[in-house]
């Protein structure tokens, strides 16, 4: 709870909060249940504190990995649902262990891609989505299977990068964050009664994301110094 509690800046705090009491109160306009709000807040509590570099990220992480998966379930997204339980699970493992390693006070490490670096992850995105696209098209309870594949890569890839402490994390999830709100406004056309919090939520992960790769960009920079 130390690590928890130290080195908000009074601007993060606001963004935090605003965003909590929104959820709230969509949460009660759309008669939503508190298993979908729970979910919203540890995600974002998650997103928001790995913007900072802080190791509390990973515990928020694995109850919204759970939750999220769940939710995904429900709404026929098996992309989804394997995602995240199949690899953010033990990578909130792994991150946690990682990042312990290479703390610098209550914040990790941060540095950047060499050029050749960010070719290869650019050539990798773009393989890996082709391909499992193509692999859940032949699914048929599948709903849209190309959006779900560019969430699953794009998270999978900046998952590694976040682990392996790399600031070119924040610029996937913000490709990631646009795709996500498409796959859910999709599913609340649908009919989805889950859609609207998740799209809420996965717009606040927009913002946090563009934050996050200043935030880490700045602390690469220092590191490097």
């Amino acid at each position: 709870m130390k690590t928890l509690a130290k080195g908000w800046k009074l601007y993060e705090a606001v963004w935090l909060l605003a965003f909590s009491a929104l959820a709230l109160v969509l949460t009660i306009i759309w008669n939503d249940n508190l298993f979908g709000f729970s979910v919203f807040i540890t995600g974002v509590l998650c997103v928001v504190l790995a913007a900072k570099g802080n190791i509390t990220t990973y515990l928020f992480g694995m109850y919204n990995t759970f939750g999220y998966a769940w939710l995904a379930w429900n709404n026929h997204l098996f992309g989804e649902v394997s995602l995240n339980l199949l690899f953010f699970v033990p990578m909130n493992v792994v991150g946690f262990m990682m990042w312990k390693k290479n703390m610098n006070g209550y914040t990790v490490e941060m540095k950047g891609l060499t050029g050749k670096g960010m070719v290869l992850t650019g050539v990798t995105c773009i393989l890996s989505i082709l391909v499992l696209g193509y692999g859940l098209s032949l699914i048929p309870e599948q709903n849209n299977p190309y959006v779900d594949a560019t969430t699953n890569v794009l998270s999978v890839i900046a998952t590694i990068l976040m682990v392996l402490r790399y600031k070119e994390q924040w610029l996937l999830y913000i490709v990631l964050n646009v795709f996500t709100v498409v796959l859910w406004w999709y599913r609340l056309r649908s009919g989805s009664s889950d859609g609207a919090m998740m799209i809420v939520m996965w717009s606040a992960y927009l913002v946090n994301a563009i934050y996050g790769y200043v935030n880490w960009n700045r602390g690469a920079i220092a590191e490097n110094s």
